[in-house]
């Protein structure tokens, strides 16, 4: 019986056999830890359709092809689309695309996949340096993906998971949790991956919240919330005078959202932030 592509053995033989090397300009770090890699799978809700970012060689790919009706599979670098198509041969119902996530209609391929498999799920194992942008293009055009389940550097992670006044609490927290509910599902070490990282990473999951407000222009609502969080020292209202370069308005602002000018923005909910900007409007 073939090993699954995610067992350090299997891994190690298709590197050699391609001559391959993790490239660093890509963020690649590829998962040698089976019982991670079936556990993300299992709890991705891919019942349907689900949407992988950067594959690799496939590790996280095969798991999700044998728990989901259908995997489409993104990948930037062309020196890996003969492997994946080499690994993941087994699978009849996967789709390879090379093509950079962050480029692609998303809400045009989530509609064609929800047509033809019911529910459509994001779960991947994101590049360290490009995981924000894919989040938020996933965030802002995503309404369609009820869960989107993914891998990433710690630090990260426990910023989207924070809540008010917690220390890792900013900006992410707040723009992530007022589309969705925030969970850590467990950490994954370095030694998970070859090669090894110098951190550790953890698997969110975002839930979309059925109650988020999407007639507010995102875009608009999270550039006050990053100025609100510019200077963490700094009030709320010193924060918002600099944005708005009006000291009375960033006053009468604050009165209107009930907000004491006081306050810090690692004090304040998503709810405060959108009465604030509420009473900008």
């Amino acid at each position: 019986m073939t090993k699954f592509i995610s067992t350090p053995s299997r891994t190690k033989e298709i590197l050699e056999t391609y001559g391959l090397r993790a490239k660093k300009s890509f963020g690649q770090n590829f998962l040698v830890d089976p019982v991670i890699v079936e556990r993300c799978a299992e709890e991705a809700h891919c019942e349907g359709a689900v949407i992988e970012i950067g594959p690799g060689i496939g590790s996280l790919t095969e798991q999700l092809a044998i728990h989901a009706k259908h995997v489409t599979a993104y990948e930037v670098d062309p020196d890996l689309i003969d492997v994946l198509k080499d690994t993941l041969q087994a699978y009849d119902n996967v789709e390879i695309i090379l093509q950079d996530f962050l480029t692609i209609d998303l809400p045009g391929k989530v509609k064609e996949l929800k047509e033809k498999y019911g529910t459509v799920s994001v779960c991947s194992n994101l590049p360290y340096y490009v995981t924000t942008p894919i989040l938020f293009q996933i965030f802002e055009q995503g309404a369609e993906i009820p869960y989107i389940t993914v891998m990433v550097q710690k630090e990260v992670g426990e910023r989207f998971a924070a809540r008010p006044n917690e220390a890792p609490y900013g900006a992410l927290s707040a723009e992530g949790q007022y589309l969705y509910e925030v969970k850590k599902l467990f950490n994954v070490p370095g030694r998970s991956f070859n090669p090894s990282p110098d951190v550790d990473s953890v698997i969110i999951q975002f839930k979309r919240r059925e109650d988020a407000d999407l007639s507010i222009n995102l875009n608009s609502f999270f550039e006050l919330v990053r100025a609100c969080f510019k200077q963490r020292r700094k009030t709320i209202y010193n924060n918002l005078k600099e944005y708005l370069d009006d000291s009375e308005r960033a006053k009468k602002v604050l009165a209107e959202a009930e907000i004491p000018c006081t306050k810090r923005a690692q004090e304040c909910s998503w709810q405060d932030l959108k009465r604030i900007f509420e009473a900008m409007q």
